[in-house]
């Protein structure tokens, strides 16, 4: 999922505001659209299964998400009562204003929300420490794990993160079909923290 603070080139992005921010912030609702995003349109019921969790809970949080525009209904996958949900948008962004609103609950949602995305970053990076030996050595080498130490200004930050959004989304163009030799779906993830030096 491509949530970020600066929306990635193309668009097709969700702009967060105060109001679906509260909407999205909740680690069950993010976690459902993580995998609408990662792993295409399934039902409550399947959902369900992979996030353990009820079909009851993931249907209302389903249907939550439906309200403020995150997710949306795909009737022609349905038989009969079978309900089919779908991202509506591959990515959300939000304004920087967020980290300054003065409502409670918004800066509580927007902890709420990044601490998720935290937790999605370290489930993720879990996942592939513990089955780097399944795949084939060709892709020990092509997986990234690295942190750097940068002296920037808020400008120079704000510049790097541009550049290095403008080249990860430069890859989106060359997607190989899923049926081509040796292909995986690979998740990018990008910090820029700053940090006190003591």
């Amino acid at each position: 999922m491509s949530e970020a603070q600066q929306p990635p080139a193309g668009g097709d992005v969700h702009d967060l505001d105060p109001r679906s921010l509260r909407g999205l912030a909740h680690p069950i609702r993010m976690r459902l659209l993580s995998t609408l995003r990662h792993q295409g349109p399934a039902t409550a019921s399947q959902l369900g299964e992979r996030l353990g969790e009820s079909s009851g809970a993931t249907s209302y949080h389903l249907r939550q998400l439906a309200t403020y525009g995150f997710v949306e209904d795909v009737p022609e996958l349905g038989k009969g009562r079978e309900r089919w949900w779908k991202a509506a948008r591959r990515g959300v962004t939000f304004d920087r204003s967020l980290y300054t609103d003065v409502d409670p609950e918004t800066r509580t949602a927007l902890e709420v929300f990044l601490q998720e995305l935290a937790n999605s970053h370290t489930r993720e990076l879990s996942t592939w420490i513990g089955s780097i030996g399944d795949w084939p050595v060709e892709w020990h080498g092509a997986a990234n794990v690295s942190d750097y130490t940068l002296r920037l200004t808020p400008e120079l930050a704000t510049e790097m993160n541009a550049k290095a959004h403008a080249l990860i989304e430069s890859y989106r163009d060359r997607a190989l079909p899923e049926d081509a030799e040796n292909v995986a779906q690979v998740r990018v993830h990008l910090h820029a923290l700053p940090q006190t030096e003591d």
